[in-house]
């Protein structure tokens, strides 16, 4: 019997995309670029079968971008935020060495201990693969740890690994790994598996069930051009002109706190001052702030004094300094 699948989405771009609470992942809304870039970009990854790289600063919307699609789309999102300690096997699987040498220790004479394959937990690789027997491995390590209720992504309405949509997978700011990392997982990428390490036994993508991968970078690091060479690559910017600046920042106030709708006065200066403040670190050569401020700044003003525009205007200038001052003074 063979199973219909639907195709890659289509991602609109005159449309606010709501994007629920995933795990840690607060709800949040989304709109892609009318230029269509982004969404053009997303497709041709997943055409292809590469890797979306997202580069850019914080606070332009990189990890919002793999939320929405997964969202758009009525696919589970799948994601590990990456560090320097990141390993990659850390993406596939979790050997739970502790529960094992726990279980070690308290073996009777003649008992042999369970086989290492029931130690071992899936991670955001092995969902976003294979979905299948993630599920099923979640399942044999939950039983053997005597875990009632299995710990795994959360899934859209009526989604099933069979037809519906592959995941998407969001590998966060991989730019803060170790430098070997990316070319660790150049091969997983490409192959679109790996071979679990205590089993005969590999994880593989059905035909046709690849998952969408979106890699997001800071810029903080170089990242190895082997790795680079495998990857679609999109780089997101704000608005270079005050005035495409200042309707982008009204525009995502708006959209993320809706108390602005419609009073954007006091939005629109703090606005005017976050270009004024990024304008002065460009200069010096300083940390710019972003929307992820610009964000905190309308929230603090909406939270704090929601119906006091005039202490809204009060406070500005205070709640500045807290958001948007971030170079840290110079010792003396």
């Amino acid at each position: 019997m063979t199973v219909s699948r639907p195709g890659i989405p289509v991602y609109p771009t005159d449309t606010d995309i709501p994007i629920p609470a995933q795990e840690t992942w607060p709800e949040s809304v989304h709109r892609f670029p009318a230029d269509g870039l982004a969404a053009t970009a997303l497709r041709a990854a997943e055409a292809c079968g590469r890797p979306l790289l997202i580069r850019g600063a914080p606070g332009v919307g990189k990890s919002q971008t793999a939320r929405a699609a997964a969202a758009a789309g009525g696919r589970p999102f799948v994601s590990a935020v990456i560090d320097s300690r990141t390993q990659a096997h850390d993406l596939m699987w979790r050997l739970d060495a502790v529960r094992r040498l726990g279980d070690a220790q308290v073996l009777k004479s003649g008992q042999k201990l369970r086989p290492e394959a029931e130690y071992i937990e899936p991670q955001a690789l092995w969902w976003a693969i294979d979905w299948a027997s993630a599920g099923r491995q979640m399942a044999t390590y939950c039983a053997a740890a005597d875990i009632k209720q299995a710990r795994q992504p959360s899934t859209p309405k009526d989604w099933t690994p069979d037809t519906g949509r592959a995941p998407v997978l969001l590998l966060d700011e991989i730019d803060k790994a170790d430098p070997d990392l990316p070319n660790a997982l150049l091969e997983v990428l490409a192959n679109g598996g790996f071979r679990l390490p205590f089993a005969a036994a590999e994880v593989t993508a059905s035909p046709g069930r690849r998952p969408l991968v979106v890699i997001t970078t800071n810029e903080e690091r170089d990242l190895p051009q082997a790795f680079l060479r495998r990857c679609l690559i999109l780089k997101l910017e704000l608005p270079e002109t005050e005035a495409a600046f200042l309707t982008y920042m009204r525009e995502m106030g708006e959209r993320h706190q809706r108390f602005w709708a419609g009073r954007c006065e006091v939005l629109d200066r703090a606005a005017q001052r976050l270009w004024s403040q990024r304008e002065e670190g460009r200069r010096r050569h300083e940390y710019r702030p972003g929307t992820a401020e610009f964000l905190d700044l309308a929230g603090a003003l909406a939270n704090l004094w929601p119906g006091d525009a005039a202490m809204q205007e009060q406070q500005l200038d205070l709640l500045e300094q807290f958001t948007f001052h971030k170079t840290l003074a110079a010792p003396r």
